[in-house]
């Protein structure tokens, strides 16, 4: 016997009254006992989250702070040799990387190293994954290069290519001390601080405001934002970067001077102004790119096909750094044919410096996106490498992690950092096990910032174009794999093409927001436009599955079963009872109309005397016009019910039940029966409504629909 008749078998004998009490008991009075246990617990919390122990400063100390947890039991002899190695080659790659993203972000070379110096560091001490490599990232230094590029323009100066300035002084560091105030009316800042000193000033502040972002979304606890950045978005939005990045480095590869595009549609912009004044190619520049390309994407390549038998990837970037700049040094390349150089670079540290703070109101919207991006990409990378390595994160401490590399390096000249996928998966491949590794690798960067520093005097901007580009070759190779992305999901494939789309064409803010926007959509369409299949059982079990998606199922005979695959509300309350009506072939509205109709004009006839015309008119019209006398709702997929939902539930009950076809709900989540209840979709005694399964709702129809016809 099932449940269903189970219930009704106790609630009709002997002891049916108690029965029935105790159930009703267990309905409609355990809500009440939860609230009283819910606001028990809810107080014992807030005891305990106010109460202040030492044991609970400790865990407070070493969760804020995760590497007194880790150094303690750091095992040397296991440990230190991956880390050791691992750095080494991470730092290796990272210096001529640094150098080349800082043109990318519209800055002088030293600032590129002064980030991943202070980044590296400031990770260690807070950080909760082992592997990731948190540095300069190519989208996020274009983000930071288009404000910068923006406000730079604001304050008077134009968007010409850098000259560096950071020419040595009597400290050796000779850089300007002081910001002044740009007016935004064509009048440059004091002399005090040049272009260079500037924009670094727009970048600092950026960047602190970003971390500040970073740490409150940690403290409150948003890191659900991520969840609105799905794969196929992130994805297409790095394509889409990554395509305005390469389109920002042409220029550098031909040699051109032409002035930095910024804003909506700057790649369309850039593309013109490059076609323009193609014929002032610097052909020197021209074939130093073509050579370092013929080197850079073979051996890249390689490095990737041979990397389970490496034990450590070939440093070509470096190679190709050391051998260009002996050659432009040594062939005069700048004296003899003008091509652009990177200059000076000084070594040690300027002293620290505050961001300014006049700046706030002018990058304070701009940092929004560059703080979701910089903490989405952290902490999709560490959850990844975490989950194949066996260990845990902390998704709010990696925010606070990133928010701090963010906040303090900005009193230090730096801009804004993230994970990097690159580099990552280089320090997880060769032997990395803690982030010891990253400090391993601030000292490579430190021996570049105090003594190597000024050999890269005579290294030409064209190679450094061609070490970001080639670096890109991960995210467009996403075009390589748009089939198989369109077979596996198409709407994923059109929120990536759209995200793409938008943040190439327009710009990457706006291209975000619509990717966001483009994607919460397609959720809305999903749930308005649901499967929405009539069942049928599989022989000889309890099963009911898609009559369209299953061959060789069967139908009970007056019962029709139905299942609406998204949650009922008011956004999809009408697709549902369209999909219904539309499934079972009925629409009680309809049917009642007709009935009404057809009675009418039985009554007119009969006034007129038109009894022989009567036989043309069915005298037992209502009795069963529509071939079934029960509909059984699978609800296994609706998540939940509001308002909306729970009153078109109860106008379809009496719309069906208006022309003898009765409405049954099976498998309902607890959430949805609590909805119920709370809405008097049933009253109390018409539990038999409500089912554990589809098989003893459909059970329960036909054996009360035989009892009716017994009764007849």
């Amino acid at each position: 016997m099932t449940e269903a008749n189970n219930i009704h078998a106790v609630t009709e004998g002997p002891e049916g009254d108690d029965a029935k009490c105790s159930f009703h008991h267990r309905m409609f009075l355990e809500p009440q006992e939860k609230k009283r246990s819910m606001k028990a617990l809810l107080v014992k919390k807030a005891k305990k989250t106010c109460s202040c122990t030492p044991a609970k400063i400790k865990d407070c100390v070493l969760g804020f702070f995760p590497i007194l947890q880790w150094l303690p039991k750091y095992k040397i002899r296991e440990y230190l040799l991956g880390d050791i190695m691992s750095g080494v080659i991470v730092g290796v790659l990272l210096v001529p990387q640094s150098i080349a993203y800082s043109l990318l972000a519209g800055l002088e070379p030293i600032y590129g190293l002064y980030t991943s110096f202070f980044s590296c560091i400031i990770y260690c001490i807070f950080g909760t994954s082992r592997h990731i490599s948190v540095s300069i990232f190519g989208v996020v230094c274009l983000m930071v290069g288009q404000v910068v590029d923006r406000e730079v323009e604001r304050a008077g100066y134009k968007l010409e290519p850098a000259v560096l300035s950071a020419l040595p002084g009597p400290g050796g560091h000779g850089m300007g001390t002081g910001i002044g105030n740009g007016t935004g009316n064509g009048t440059a800042p004091e002399p005090l601080c040049d272009k260079s000193c500037y924009a670094m000033a727009v970048a600092a502040t950026l960047t602190f405001i970003s971390g500040v972002y970073q740490v409150a979304m940690g403290f409150f606890q948003v890191g659900f934002v991520s969840v609105y950045l799905s794969d196929s978005l992130l994805s297409g939005f790095v394509t889409g970067a990554s395509i305005t990045v390469l389109t920002s480095q042409v220029k550098y590869l031909l040699g051109l001077d032409i002035p930095r595009s910024g804003g909506v549609g700057s790649l369309i912009t850039t593309w013109i102004n490059i076609f323009r004044n193609i014929h002032r190619t610097n052909v020197c520049d021209l074939i130093t790119s073509f050579l370092c390309f013929l080197v850079l994407i073979p051996a890249k390549e390689l490095n990737e096909r041979f990397k389970s038998k490496l034990k450590a990837p070939i440093p070509v970037e470096l190679f190709v750094v050391v051998a260009a700049t002996l050659a432009s040094h040594f062939g005069k390349l700048k004296e003899t044919y003008g091509s652009s150089i990177s200059g000076h670079i000084p070594t040690g540290f300027l002293p620290p410096r505050p961001p300014d703070w006049s700046l706030l109101p002018s990058v304070a919207l701009d940092a929004i996106p560059v703080a979701i991006i910089g903490f989405a990409i952290t902490v999709s990378l560490s959850e990844m490498f975490a989950k194949k390595h066996g260990y845990s994160v902390r998704a709010n401490q990696e925010m606070y992690a990133i928010g701090f590399c963010n906040i303090i390096p900005s009193f230090f000249h730096c801009f804004t950092t993230s994970a990097a996928l690159a580099k990552t998966l280089v320090k997880e491949s060769t032997g990395c096990r803690t982030q010891v590794s990253g400090m391993v690798t601030s000292l490579v960067i430190l021996l570049v910032l105090l003594v190597i520093a000024p050999l890269f005097y005579s290294l030409q901007k064209c190679v450094l174009a061609v070490i970001t580009i080639v670096n890109l070759r991960g995210a467009l190779r996403k075009f390589r794999d748009l089939p198989k992305m369109w077979h596996l999901s198409r709407v994923d494939t059109v929120i990536w093409g759209v995200t793409m789309a938008a943040t190439a064409l327009i710009s990457t803010e706006i291209g975000l927001l619509v990717g966001v926007c483009f994607s919460m959509l397609c959720v809305i369409f999903r749930t308005q436009r649901p499967e929405a299949p009539l069942l049928g059982w599989v022989a000889e079990s309890e099963t009911y599955e898609s009559l369209s998606a299953y061959k060789n199922l069967q139908t009970k005979p007056g019962v029709v079963v139905f299942r609406f695959e998204a949650p009922i509300y008011y956004i999809n309350k009408e697709c549902f009872k369209s999909a219904l009506y539309k499934q079972t072939g009925v629409n009680p509205v309809w049917v009642k109309a007709a009935k009404k109709k057809a009675e009418k004009k039985m009554f007119r006839e009969k006034e007129v005397g038109a009894g022989d015309k009567q036989s043309s008119i069915p005298v037992d019209f209502g009795s069963d016009p529509v071939g079934f006398h029960t509909i059984v709702i699978d609800c296994c997929a609706v998540q939940f019910l509001d308002t909306a939902g729970i009153r078109t539930l109860k106008e379809v009950c009496k719309d069906y039940g208006d022309i003898d076809v009765h409405v049954l709900l099976a498998q309902c989540n607890p959430s949805v029966r609590s909805s119920l209840l709370r809405g008097e979709l049933f009253k109390e005694g018409e539990d038999h409504l409500l089912f554990h399964s589809v098989h003893q709702a459909v059970d329960f129809a036909l054996g009360t629909q035989g009892h009716r016809a017994a009764k007849n």
